[in-house]
């Protein structure tokens, strides 16, 4: 694996993957190690402006639009990633795994409609490794209940939710030398640990 390696961080809502990112850049900072950080939808500003089309609570758009979205937002920032791959740690707050769960697994779209727009997008880019953050629909609940703000992909119902995070599964047991699922219903600090030192060996 490269050394200098892109780690997504995938999970539904309420799991945790953007609280473990955030300790990651934390952690990379403080040792000085060059990166990126991006986060889907989002990244650049052309991104973040489809960010909020998508994620607005006053959306309603069809699946396949949502799809197409998507998968814009993330072309936008591809030409950041082809210059950084390979040179600086890449760290990606949700990727193709995403699309992948949520449209297909969760909205029903055709899978291989939905791979090969991202090959087509991604080109010869590929992530090196996956942690998958896993939790528990009553903690998904309480963790959602605390947030000040809430876009309209944390309003979905609980059989969504189910049936996303069962696909996020099945493609980690797909490929488990890439993957590191966490449960994120234990004990946070004692996961933060796990990660970081995983992300040491990866780097």
């Amino acid at each position: 694996m490269s050394k200098k390696p892109i780690i997504v961080f995938e999970g539904i809502e309420g799991s945790g993957k953007s609280h473990h990112i955030r300790k990651i850049v934390s952690f990379l900072k403080k040792n000085k190690i060059d990166f990126i950080y991006l986060r889907e939808p989002g990244g650049n500003l052309n991104s973040e402006k489809i960010r909020k089309l998508i994620l607005s609570k006053k959306t309603k758009f069809q699946p396949k639009t949502d799809l197409l979205l998507y998968v814009a937002a993330r072309n936008e920032n591809i030409s950041i990633l082809k210059k950084n791959y390979k040179k600086k740690i890449i760290l990606i707050d949700r990727f193709v795994d995403s699309t992948v769960a949520y449209q297909h697994y969760g909205m029903g779209l055709n899978i291989n409609f939905i791979n090969n727009i991202n090959k087509f997008v991604l080109d010869r880019l590929k992530v090196d490794f996956t942690f998958l953050n896993v939790v528990s629909e009553k903690n998904m609940i309480i963790r959602l209940k605390k947030r000040k703000r809430l876009n309209r992909y944390d309003k979905f119902n609980k059989n969504f939710y189910k049936k996303v995070q069962k696909g996020f599964i099945k493609m980690a047991k797909k490929n488990p030398k890439k993957y590191f699922i966490v449960n994120s219903n234990l004990e946070i600090k004692s996961n933060e640990k796990l990660i970081i030192n995983k992300v040491k060996k990866l780097i």
